[in-house]
């Protein structure tokens, strides 16, 4: 028998051991084993290491040295013409200077004095004028509407900075550890509803930490600030959000749905419990994203009302402004249509028989609730009835679903659903007369 044996180092580790078929499988695995040494791998790994430090720091120092000659190179041709022009400059004065020189050496000491004073009068009075234009502007409306609208520059990093940190605590510590769940022996949720939920939350947070980073780029050139070709980089991609915002409400009852689940409501509530996520719940981070773009609108809005209709960036800022608000537009249309859809198709289900009529997209849900059906009574006698079955004798509650183009009248069973009236169940409105009595007899 060809047997060896693995001891370990730490205590209350049994020892293997192990058998093999002939002594050259046996030499094999113990020569595999040898080679798999995982401390002499970190001992290669910190001897490598050690040489790339030290070849990486003879290169900084070189290129230290080079940049160093090359500017004591550029300072010396400087001062070089710099010296050569001040020759040239001193010799022109002192062609000038020499027919006078003799008058300036004779002139009165008195006169000298005086014009010294008024030398330091010109340059006081100077700083004086100076002093004053620029109290002047200080204290001027354009100079508070400036540090207004600066002011509103720096709330907007922060609130980016703020935002950018959102996202990535929700792709971070929910949207990549919930992909890892998905993907295990026993998954608590499925890589669908992973992609139901975030969708496109990952691509955002990429979009705005490139916007964030040119903003933090435009903070390092103030007091120059602008921010227009920002905006021009920022509008073609913010169509993603209209996947996002149109898929939010489903994302949430699918996240609901999924907390049906015990396993995956731990898992969710240990992911929630990470001192990033602040105490604040999965919900709230996908709200997030819902708001950006109105608060976009709301900071250009104040940006406009502090920007000089002369000033270079007024157009490009009227300019993303409005195409901002477009897209805020659309979305909220494309999500009431959504919603209608969905609330259609919820109440379609509810009803045993179904409802082909709700299939219409442009049906729109009015409102629903409970009516109660009174039977008709005239000259003493039971009529007809035209809601319901004809043979209505005592008073019925009927659940009444009303929309933009039919009424629906459903009775309720003793289990709870919904069946449609077999007569005068569902009502054409456009077919209906609206009459009003207005005898009060």
């Amino acid at each position: 028998q060809h047997y060896f044996t693995v001891l370990f180092g730490h205590e209350g580790q049994k020892p293997l051991e192990l058998r093999c078929e002939d002594e050259v499988d046996g030499d094999e695995w113990v020569e595999a084993i040898h080679q798999a040494s995982y401390s002499d791998i970190l001992i290669e790994r910190e001897v490598l290491m050690q040489k790339y430090i030290h070849l990486v720091q003879i290169v900084e120092t070189e290129k230290i040295a080079a940049n160093q000659l090359r500017h004591q190179l550029e300072d010396q041709d400087t001062e070089i013409e710099r010296l050569k022009s001040e020759i040239i400059a001193l010799n022109k004065t002192k062609e000038k200077m020499r027919p006078y020189q003799g008058n300036q050496e004779d002139e009165d000491p008195d006169i000298k004095k005086i014009k010294k004073v008024q030398s330091f009068m010109r340059g006081w009075l100077c700083r004086r004028k100076w002093k004053t234009i620029v109290q002047d502007y200080i204290c001027s409306p354009h100079a508070e509407s400036m540090r207004k609208r600066n002011q509103i520059v720096f709330n907007m990093v922060e609130a980016e900075s703020e935002y950018v940190h959102q996202l990535y605590v929700l792709v971070n510590c929910f949207l990549r550890p919930l992909r890892m769940a998905a993907s295990s022996k026993k998954p608590p949720i499925s890589h669908d509803d992973v992609s139901s939920i975030f969708l496109n939350s990952e691509t955002i947070m990429f979009l705005h930490e490139i916007f964030h980073q040119g903003l933090k780029a435009r903070i390092a050139n103030w007091p120059t600030l602008i921010l227009a070709d920002l905006f021009d980089i920022l509008l073609p991609m913010l169509n993603i959000y209209q996947e996002f915002v149109r898929n939010h409400q489903y994302s949430l009852q699918v996240l609901a749905n999924c907390k049906q689940n015990r396993d995956f409501d731990k898992l969710l509530k240990q992911y929630e419990a990470n001192p990033a996520c602040e105490g604040r719940m999965l919900e709230t981070f996908l709200t997030y994203p819902m708001f950006q773009i109105p608060r976009y609108i709301i900071t250009l809005h104040e940006l406009l009302a502090h920007t000089p209709h002369e000033h270079v960036e007024r157009k490009s800022l009227e300019f993303a402004k409005s195409k901002l608000e477009e897209l805020s537009r659309v979305m909220h249309d494309e999500v009431s249509d959504t919603e209608n859809i969905r609330k259609n198709l919820a109440i379609e289900r509810t009803i045993v028989e179904g409802c082909d009529i709700l299939l219409d997209t442009s049906q729109t849900f009015i409102r629903q609730g409970s009516l109660i059906q009174v039977p008709s009574v005239e000259r003493g006698k039971l009529s007809k009835v035209r809601l319901g079955s004809l043979s209505l004798k005592k008073e019925g509650e009927r659940q009444c679903f009303l929309f933009t183009k039919h009424f629906l009248i459903c009775t309720r069973s003793s289990g709870g659903k919904l069946h449609l009236l077999k007569t005068g169940g569902v009502l054409s409105l456009i077919e209906c007369t609206l009459i009003e009595e207005t005898d009060a007899s």
